[in-house]
Parts: structure tokens; sequence; C-alpha cells
């Protein structure tokens, strides 16, 4: 299975939603869904009514009713609920997770992957992430259920993910290493996940699945290299993401230094080497700044098989991304006010985040201010070891007191943001909580947001998935332009 030039940049929460990826999918290029947070997403659309039935769709062809149905039992609310109305609450993850959350975790990729390959071929992928480690092993199973075709993975280092896909394939248990803070180099900790106990007798039913190909994102030869070397299974290629991305960029080589907007200054030390990068003998895809034809064309010179490219399409009519905030967005890079800081502090993760500026979302900092800290979604959340042995659960983004009284360090919550809840706002999915108070957005971009006007046709305030795949391609001749369709 060859893979085509564009692929498309798996934007969480829910902006590169179904919709998105099989639009792109049908265009014959590589259609991408995020994985991330996928069971609230699923749990939020049964919540708000189904309206157009996609949701039942999906989860009527599952193979087994009865988890399906204890999901639309707990869920789904025909009509929807009130608009002030709390979505209910699903379960944060620990290392030994209920039974049903694992279920409603593959399940939900399950019905993402299933729409967004439904009547038709194209090529669709998911986009997982390795900080976000508790979740993938159900989140992988659910969408190879499905038949994804392909598995990107970055936000870390994942030597696992190959050979876990292999022995998915085969519905065989498997395990993940957890990264725990104050371990020794003993201690190995682990989630584990059981396809024919999670879901028994599905594998008769369904039989061997297809192992999906296996992109790791990364930024570096050198991490390149110790994936080749380390990966505990087959690696397909590579898509090499550069700090002008969105969402979350990879630090700086060296001493961490900030310019004068308080932003991470990246240097030569950070350009990746793509002489190095052919002579491992891989395909590989380059990100971050890649959304615009000649810059395409140049990749392509450069030995490259093709972009990834994120920004453009989330402004697209096809993505996730509410409807207001993005005709308020896209409004701003038509009048040429487009703005993206990189930030050092706002994800959990430590890692630098791109935020966008618009009013009334986390950019600025009064909305910042004015919001309740609370982790009640967890994906973010890091294991601890506590004194006595037992293992704990901590988020920089939650209460400063709660952080504390954990063992960690008041200063590491200082303007963190809530990266669950704010960006499940983004795709139009706020949190209400009791005494009325909604969680507000937080949107990421990569520094190309002020050039996506480009995809703008003439007399339209708008653009769709297949006019940034037009102009992506302009440039190239039809001998570049494979279509797998």
């Amino acid at each position: 299975m060859n893979l085509p030039v564009i692929i498309q940049g798996g934007m969480g929460v829910a902006i590169s939603n179904w919709t998105l990826a099989k639009a792109v999918s049908q265009l014959g290029q590589l259609g991408v869904v995020s994985g991330t947070g996928l069971g609230r997403v699923v749990t939020s659309r049964l919540s708000d009514g189904d309206l157009a039935g996609h949701m039942r769709r999906a989860l009527a062809s599952f193979s087994l009713p009865e988890p399906v149905q204890a999901i639309l039992n707990r869920y789904y609310i025909p009509g929807g609920r009130q608009p002030d109305q709390p979505y209910e609450a699903v379960s944060m993850y620990s290392l030994r997770p209920p039974k049903f959350l694992d279920q409603l975790t593959a399940i939900a990729n399950y019905v993402e992957v299933f729409l967004a390959k439904e009547n038709h071929k194209g090529l669709v992928g998911i986009n997982l992430l390795e900080k976000v480690q508790m979740p993938n092993l159900a989140s992988l199973y659910g969408a190879m259920l499905a038949g994804v075709d392909v598995v990107l993975m970055g936000a870390g280092i994942p030597i696992q993910i190959a050979g876990i896909l292999d022995k998915l394939s085969r519905h065989e248990p498997v395990s993940y290493r957890l990264d725990v803070l104050n371990t020794s180099p003993d201690d190995d900790v682990r989630i584990h996940f059981d396809p024919q106990a999670i879901f028994p007798g599905i594998a008769k039913l369904v039989g061997q699945l297809k192992r999906p190909k296996f992109l790791p994102i990364i930024s570096s030869v050198v991490l390149a290299q110790a994936l080749i070397k380390r990966s505990e299974g087959e690696i397909n290629g590579f898509i090499i993401e550069g700090p002008t991305a969105g969402g979350h960029n990879a630090p700086p080589r060296g001493a961490l230094k900030l310019n004068e907007k308080g932003e991470p200054i990246y240097s030569e030390k950070d350009a990746v080497d793509l002489g190095k990068m052919k002579q491992l003998g891989l395909p590989f895809w380059l990100a971050g700044g890649y959304g615009n034809p000649e810059q395409v064309q140049q990749a392509l010179a450069d030995g490259a098989d093709g972009v990834q490219v994120g920004t453009a399409f989330a402004l697209c009519e096809e993505s996730g991304l509410e409807a207001d905030l993005k005709r308020r967005l896209l409004r701003r890079v038509l009048d040429e006010e487009a703005e993206v800081l990189t930030s050092p502090v706002v994800s959990p993760t430590g890692f630098p985040f791109k935020v966008a500026k618009l009013s009334g979302t986390l950019s600025e900092q009064e909305v910042y201010d004015a919001r309740t800290r609370i982790c009640d979604m967890g994906f973010l959340r890091t294991v601890y070891k506590r004194e006595d042995g037992t293992f704990g659960y901590r988020c920089p983004a939650e209460p400063v007191e709660d952080y504390v009284r954990k063992g960690g360090k008041a200063e590491d919550t200082l303007g963190r943001s809530c990266l669950c809840n704010n960006l499940g706002a983004t795709a139009g999915f706020p949190q209400h909580r009791q005494d009325g108070w909604a969680e507000p957005p937080i949107i990421t971009t990569g520094d190309d947001l002020v050039t996506a006007g480009q995809f703008v046709p003439a007399g339209k305030t708008t653009y769709s998935a297949k006019d940034v795949i037009d102009r992506l391609l302009s440039k190239l001749n039809p001998n570049q332009v494979w279509n797998p369709v």
C-alpha cells in the first residue's frame, strides 16, 4: 500500500473529525481522524441527540450489540440535552481501567474510523499521542476493528506501538509500559488490554485484522534512528514535524531561550538533515509550514514523499472546529490580523504549544484568570509512584493545592491550561458546570495560519477540503500526484 502526497494532520480534540477525514480520503489523499478524547466526543454527540443519526448508524455496525446498548443507555438523549445541561462524565483512565471504559474507548475509535471510511475506498489514518498513554491500547484496537489504514503517533518516542499493532491484529493481549515519575530503573509499570476479555467472542466474529502502517511523528534524524533500532515492530515511514506546526512542538535543543514575546527560540540545531533521512531508506513526509504549493513542490524535490498539512484543513468547512470560532478566526486571517503564539507553559505536558489569538478564548489572560481549575477528564495526567509504593495521578493544570499535595511543585502549575476541557470546547462540546459556567475554548494552529486566505475562492468567505488539496497540488505534474482511490 503506497501513501499519497498529502497527509491531512490529525488535529485533536475532534478538529480532525470523521467528516474532514472522509472528505480528504475521497479526494485521493490520506484523511486522518484524531483519536484523542474520542470517548468524550462520541458520548457528547449522543447526548446532543445525534440528530443526523451518524453515531447510531456506526454503533449499529459494531459486531457485539451488548456494549453498544450499554453506551446508548447511558449517554444517548433523544432530541438532545438542554443547552446548559452538563455532559455525562466519562471515567478517567487509571492503571486498571474498568471494562466499560475500555469498551467505550475502543468503540468510540471504531465509530470515528468507520464513518471516515464509509462508502468509499480511500485511505484513512488515525492520530494518537504518546503523551496520552493510558487510552492508547483500546483506541488502537477500536480503530483496527474499523479497518484503519495508517496509525500516526507523536508527542514522545513511540517505540512500543509497532509491536502492539502486530499483536492486536491477532486479537492477542497487549501491554503498554507507562512513563511514571519517581520510579527506579527496575520498575516496569504497565497498563494491559486483552481484546478477547474486553469483547468476548469478537475474534471469531471478525477474524484476523489488517495491520495498519505505522508512521511515527519525529523532529530529528537521531529520533528516527532510535526508533528504527528500538521499535518492537515494523515502522513504515516517518512524518518530520518542524516547530512551526500547530499543537505540541518538540522543545528546542539546548538551553531554553525565549524571544521578546516569551516564545521558545529555535535555531539551526533544530533543522532536520533531509540527506541523512533519505539514507535511512524509509519514506517520509514533511510537516510544519508546508501549507502552500511551492513548499509541497520543494518537499518532493528534497526527497520527501509528500507533506502533512494541518492548519489549512482546520479552517475548512468540513473540520470539527466550532462554527463561530472558525468563522471569526478566518475573518481575522482575511483581515490580516491573525496571530499565533508559541507558549512554553500552557500545555500540562511541558511541551511548547501553539495558541491562536481570538477574543473569548484562553488566548486572553482575563479568560484564563476567570476559569476555575479542574481536572475531570484526565488525559494528560501523569502517573507517579508514592513513597509507600502505590501509584497516584496528577496534572499541573489541576487545582494548585491538589497538585502540591500530590508532590508536585507549585511553580509548575503557572500558566497551565486544561487542554482536555478547553480543546473539547473548541470542537463544540464545552462542559457546563452546575453553577452555569461553561468551559472556554483554546485554538491551536500552525504559524502558517496567516496564509490560510489563499484557499478561499474569489467571492467567498469560506473554503473546502477540496480547495486546499487542489491548491496544494497545483504546481505538481500528474506523475507526481498518485491517487490511490
